[in-house]
């Protein structure tokens, strides 16, 4: 048997189980990528065997720090309503009331409204 032909054998068999895949001779340790979830794996984990051959992709654009970025919508009405903006891709409508000082979130979307004026 050739040695590339083992070596894929033996792989096989280290995703498969047969062989504990915490084994040195197989694996190189890698340091794992943290989610958005804050999940993240010790490099001798076996969940990391499938990005062997495969980078681990991870979008590192989280929506709550993309929706922080959007300034607040100043408005002068005491109560406002968010749908999402988006017609029939948004949300339920949803009221909110400004009488408080300050900005003032949509619980759905994040959107943030501030009444203008308010000392």
């Amino acid at each position: 048997m050739s040695s590339n032909r083992s070596a894929l054998l033996l792989r096989h068999f280290a995703l498969r189980n047969v062989i504990p895949f915490g084994s040195r001779s197989l694996t190189n340790k890698k340091e794992d990528i943290c989610t958005h979830t804050g999940q993240k794996w010790d490099s001798d984990d076996y969940r990391l065997a499938r990005f062997m051959n495969a980078p681990k992709h991870v979008n590192h654009n989280w929506a709550i720090n993309l929706i922080a970025e959007v300034p607040p919508k100043e408005v002068t009405e005491r109560v406002v309503w968010c749908d999402g903006g988006s017609g029939p891709e948004g949300h339920p409508r949803v009221y909110i009331n400004l009488d408080k000082p300050g900005n003032h979130a949509c619980g759905y979307c994040g959107l943030r409204f501030v009444k203008k004026g308010h000392h």
